[in-house]
């Protein structure tokens, strides 16, 4: 789709993604290291938990379809040979502090008297400007910053933090999307732009499921995660233990909700696990609202002993073949042995010659009919494609090899 265009990827973790999707799509992606490579590679998991910089799944994940070099600018050489760079690129993608690129002699107004049409991302935790654009974050904190965290955890206790970092996901994605939109602008004008990605605004952006939680059931105190708490501070399990890990079962009253509790009454009457009281239980008049603790524990204790003799995937049978509303809570194992994916050709067996191995990489993100879209290479070692990409820069093998003694690459 972009095959032909260039991109220098000067990110952090902040910025990655932006410019593995940009790959996907054709970009030549060049990734920029310091001499020694990106501090990103010391972030786990490692290969057989060997901590070592060309065995980051972190960065295996992440940075794949990118060419990578490497390239001191703070050194005049450095700054020289990225110029030079700048003038093959369509592309400059970057996450340093505000201000960082000005100082290193490359700000946009720089950039673009180097290239008059280049497109320049920054990705930045609050953006260049406002009030906060110099301030330091994690993604703790951007989570926090963006209302994220105020719909999860349990309401008698303090929010809890997602697992994966999300804030840079969503930035990273922004980001190439914003970088897409600059580029038809510049097809149709000529001229370049500057795209500036705050990551507190992409955060922000995915909270549009709180609008229905305080709107359609005013019942939730603003968060949402193994329980479901009611006005009156009601617990209700959502995420239940079965035989081989977890599954979603929400109790819902209504006349949606007591479909749903009927025929799992009856698929656990079928296995004699379904006691009086839930075979006799009038789901339509399940009110969260006014539901007690102890009526729901009555009703999920049948539930979640019945829960734990059952797999996932007859968690999954069942929600298909008796139209309950049940699935089941996928593991990395369950995606890798998952028959639609399989069938789909969802994974792509990459070659890691360095590692002896072969790893199954997510294909693509999206399908096109016009154009391949997909993983083309596992992330580049240290200064893989120095000689690649300094070659047709017209360097000599000899001076490639002495500005890597100098340290400028």
């Amino acid at each position: 789709m972009l095959e032909g265009y260039r991109a220098l990827d000067l990110t952090d973790e902040k910025g990655f993604l932006c410019g593995k999707i940009l790959a996907e799509l054709g970009v030549d992606v060049i990734k920029v290291e310091k001499p020694g490579g990106d501090p990103a590679r010391k972030v786990g998991p490692f290969w057989h938990d060997e901590k070592e910089p060309d065995k980051s799944l972190y960065w295996f994940a992440y940075n794949s379809s990118k060419r990578g070099i490497t390239l001191d600018l703070e050194t005049e050489e450095g700054k020289d040979l990225f110029r030079d760079l700048v003038k093959t690129a369509d592309f400059v993608i970057e996450s340093f502090e505000p201000g960082e690129m000005d100082r290193l002699g490359f700000g946009y107004e720089e950039l673009c008297r180097i290239k008059k049409d280049i497109i320049l991302t920054s990705i930045t935790p609050f953006g260049q400007s406002g009030p906060y654009s110099q301030y330091k974050a994690t993604d703790l904190t951007l989570m926090g910053m963006a209302g994220e965290l105020f719909m999860t955890g349990d309401s008698d206790r303090r929010p809890v933090n997602i697992s994966v970092p999300q804030a840079c996901m969503h930035a990273g994605a922004d980001a190439a999307v914003g970088s897409m939109l600059a580029h038809h602008h510049r097809r149709m004008t000529g001229e370049g732009q500057r795209v500036d990605v705050a990551m507190q605004h992409s955060a922000a952006w995915f909270l549009a499921q709180t609008i229905p939680h305080w709107e359609i059931d005013n019942l939730i105190l603003g968060r949402v995660g193994t329980f479901r708490t009611s006005s009156r501070g009601t617990l209700q399990r959502q995420v239940w233990p079965c035989k081989d890990g977890f599954i979603f079962f929400f109790m819902i009253g209504g006349q949606q909700g007591a479909k749903t509790g009927y025929q799992l009454v009856s698929w656990m009457k079928e296995e004699g696990m379904a006691d009086e009281f839930l075979q006799n239980y009038k789901w339509e008049e399940f009110d969260m609202a006014t539901a007690t603790q102890e009526l729901v524990d009555k009703i999920s204790r049948p539930i979640a002993e019945f829960f734990l003799t059952r797999t996932k995937k007859e968690a999954l049978d069942a929600a298909m073949s008796k139209n309950i509303s049940i699935c089941p809570l996928m593991g990395n194992r369950d995606l890798i042995e998952d028959p639609n994916l399989a069938a789909r050709n969802f994974w792509k067996p990459m070659e890691h010659p360095e590692l002896q191995t072969t790893i199954p990489y997510p294909r693509q993100f999206a399908r096109s009919s016009e154009n391949e879209m997909e993983t083309r290479s596992r992330a580049p070692r240290i200064g893989e494609h120095n000689a690649e990409v300094y070659g047709k820069l017209g360097l000599s093998d000899d001076r490639i090899e002495a500005l890597k003694k100098a340290g400028v690459i």
